[in-house]
């Protein structure tokens, strides 16, 4: 899976999640950048993302995750 499968992927599900077609991801978007990026919708978020992407995410790793950038690249790391 290359990093732009991933990138589609995610922004398909920031879309569901956050209710937003228009959402376009950058790398170095954080939860501060997305109006309603709640932990609520942070858990949802991480929930859709290993169901999607058949991994899991332990809750060390998601305390690493300060951007998108680290988000695909934690990704890109367990589906290799």
């Amino acid at each position: 899976m290359t990093r732009e499968d991933i990138v589609t992927t995610l922004t398909g599900i920031f879309r569901d999640i956050f209710f937003d077609d228009d959402l376009v991801l950058r790398d170095d978007m954080t939860a501060d950048d997305v109006e309603d990026w709640t932990s609520l919708t942070h858990i949802n978020l991480i929930l859709a993302v290993e169901e999607a992407f058949e991994i899991k995410i332990r809750s060390n790793e998601i305390e690493k995750l300060t951007d998108v950038r680290a988000l695909v690249d934690l990704i890109a790391k367990k589906v290799a």
